[in-house]
């Protein structure tokens, strides 16, 4: 059984406590299946296969895929199937740098797991012990609504004109605005054309029923997503009161913690120079 998580504080602290020190990334949501491989197994080391040819590749490219031990002479359990992608405005170095930190956390949200996802705001990194790759899912993963909505019906009308052109995606990735609404859109890179259009039918019709009159929204679904947002307001989204306190518990965690090591090296250089 395949599960979906936004990140819980704990695991949301860990993370972005060892992401202090570097560029500093949006974790969005993440999946875990409850079967566990053991440790020292050809699982574990095709895994590891495919999580190198993840980092190597997005060097190169925004989207890759592979399979590895699905040969007919290789253990039961052993094959992998898995996917790298970035969203589609990025640069191969950006890419390449989000990809490596996902890479880096997904062992420690999924460990020892069959099949995970980890989902940033700029790169999903998946793997499964099962062929998924082309085929389409858009079953919901993530979504998020705006607190603040709209009653202007030529406002709610742009935003559906809006959503309509995101559904119109050539090329996996689309950016569409009209006045002060923007948006874009994106669908994995195993999709074909038909099932990138299925998917993002989906999309759309997810943010209408869950979002409603939102000033912003947006929806994952397994192989596609989009987003929409009034233009000054997405930049700070509005998420329940409860979510909004909890990363601003998390916040004020870390800066006490990051606060009392500091304050801790600094009376220890203290000390130090007092003894001497």
């Amino acid at each position: 059984m395949f599960k979906f998580h936004k990140l819980s504080s704990n695991i949301f602290l860990f993370l972005t406590f060892f992401s202090c020190f570097v560029r500093s990334y949006v974790f969005t949501y993440y999946g875990c299946s409850q079967e566990k491989f053991q440790p020292n197994t050809q699982f574990e080391t095709n895994l590891n296969s495919l999580l190198s040819l993840f980092v190597s590749s997005s060097s190169q490219t925004l989207y890759n895929s592979f399979a590895i031990g699905n040969d007919t002479n290789a253990p039961i359990n052993s094959p992998i199937y898995g996917l790298y992608q970035c969203r589609g405005d990025l640069r191969t170095p950006e890419c390449s740098e989000c990809v490596k930190n996902t890479v880096s956390r997904i062992g420690v949200v999924c460990p020892y797991s069959y099949s995970a996802s980890l989902q940033l705001e700029e790169c999903l990194v998946r793997f499964e012990n099962y062929d998924f790759l082309g085929k389409l899912d858009a079953s919901l993963r993530f979504k998020k609504c705006s607190k603040g909505v709209s009653h202007d019906v030529q406002s709610l009308k742009r935003r559906d004109d809006i959503l309509d052109e995101l559904g119109e995606v050539d090329q996996g990735f689309r950016v569409s605005g009209s006045g002060l609404v923007q948006g874009f859109s994106q669908c994995l890179g195993d999709l074909n054309k038909n099932d990138c259009s299925s998917c993002l039918e989906e999309a759309i019709s997810k943010l209408k029923s869950l979002c409603g009159s939102s000033q912003a929204g947006e929806v994952f679904l397994a192989q596609c997503y989009m987003r929409y947002w009034t233009s000054g307001y997405y930049d700070s989204p509005s998420r329940s009161s409860r979510d909004d306190d909890d990363v601003g518990k998390t916040i004020a965690i870390i800066v006490g913690v990051v606060g009392g090591v500091a304050a801790f090296i600094v009376l220890l250089s203290f000390c130090g120079k007092s003894k001497g």
